[in-house]
């Protein structure tokens, strides 16, 4: 069966305003919750960037059954990878076993800014080898002493774990970081709804049965335009695509970038309007691509959401589950 889950963008909220969508976001039914860990907005007019770690403390105290998943953190630069264990760690404890750590190798936009500079993709998945052996090996108890290329850790040790070990669900986007990642890693996460990533990683994982977790930005609102307004002014640096969004550095390199991006380009991937067919249609893709679990990004139409998340009870959530496998 497809799990469905909501996605917390804290490009687009404060943390106060997110806590609430999440206890929200489960009343409505949601089988899990990913939040996004940024430094920066992708645009100025998202308006926010609150820290994604202590969010995700007040929401396990406000939620009682959905898994948390962060999508994705990059322990690669702007944290160290042994303070990523330790914090995936406690997030786990209080969530009582509920936390998934989502990683990736990053986006210049929220690595810059401990002035490390940003190196190239094939450096950065070497770091995220190292960074998910550091982790693995934290995660397994006992002192941990490492020494490679990129890192360095001395006799660390997290003193509480979970009773559950954390899963790792690694970002891919190619033949390679499927090649390198999915022998290290429990999941899979891809925001492209590729059967060649699915069957990839299932190859190279030696291992079918692997969760593969997508993502889907809608628009829902009962005004058709005021949803494709919205989806233009918050989500058009979407359209850019991996490669350029992992290489811009700020929020008004993406407003450069996508000054000239026209509405119909933004629509033709993100579902607009009141309609759950097209939703429904677009999330097929996913899971007829292999994947088995699907987050939705809802564009914040509603200040408050408040409608959203009642649309996402009585109609979303179930003609999802009817048509998925």
């Amino acid at each position: 069966m497809v799990r469905f889950g909501c996605t917390l963008m804290t490009e687009q909220s404060g943390p106060r305003e997110l806590v609430a969508q999440a206890a929200a976001a489960e009343r409505a039914g949601f089988d899990f919750e990913v939040i996004s860990d940024h430094y920066f907005p992708w645009l100025e007019e998202q308006g926010h960037a609150p820290y994604a770690w202590s969010v995700l403390g007040a929401v396990t105290q406000v939620t009682e059954r959905v898994e948390l998943m962060t999508y994705v953190t990059a322990p690669i630069i702007r944290y160290h990878p042994a303070v990523v264990a330790q914090k995936a760690a406690t997030v786990g404890l209080l969530s009582g076993d509920r936390f998934v750590l989502g990683v990736g190798s990053g986006e210049n936009l929220n690595e810059h800014v401990v002035g490390r500079g940003w190196p190239p993709v094939n450096v950065r998945h070497e770091m995220l080898v190292e960074a998910l052996h550091i982790i693995g090996a934290l995660f397994d108890g006992g002192h941990v002493d490492y020494t490679g290329r990129h890192y360095r850790v001395d006799s660390a040790k997290l003193w509480d774990l979970p009773a559950r070990r954390v899963p790792v669900a690694t970002a891919v986007s190619g033949a390679q970081s499927v090649r390198l990642f999915a022998e290290l890693s429990d999941a899979m996460i891809a925001v492209e709804p590729s059967s060649q990533l699915c069957q990839g990683w299932d190859s190279a994982a030696g291992n079918g049965d692997s969760r593969k977790i997508g993502q889907l930005p809608i628009a829902w609102s009962t005004d058709r335009e005021a949803a494709v307004e919205r989806a233009w002014q918050q989500f058009r640096w979407f359209a850019g695509g991996w490669k350029v969004n992992s290489e811009l550095p700020g929020p008004a390199s993406f407003a450069a970038a996508t000054r000239f991006a026209r509405t119909e380009d933004i629509t033709a991937s993100i579902p607009c309007g009141p309609e759950v067919a097209p939703i429904v249609e677009a999330a097929a893709n996913f899971w007829k691509a292999g994947f088995t679990d699907l987050a939705v990004v809802q564009i914040d139409v509603d200040a408050n959401r408040r409608g959203f998340f009642d649309f996402a009870h009585r109609e979303l959530l179930p003609a999802l589950r009817e048509a998925a496998p």
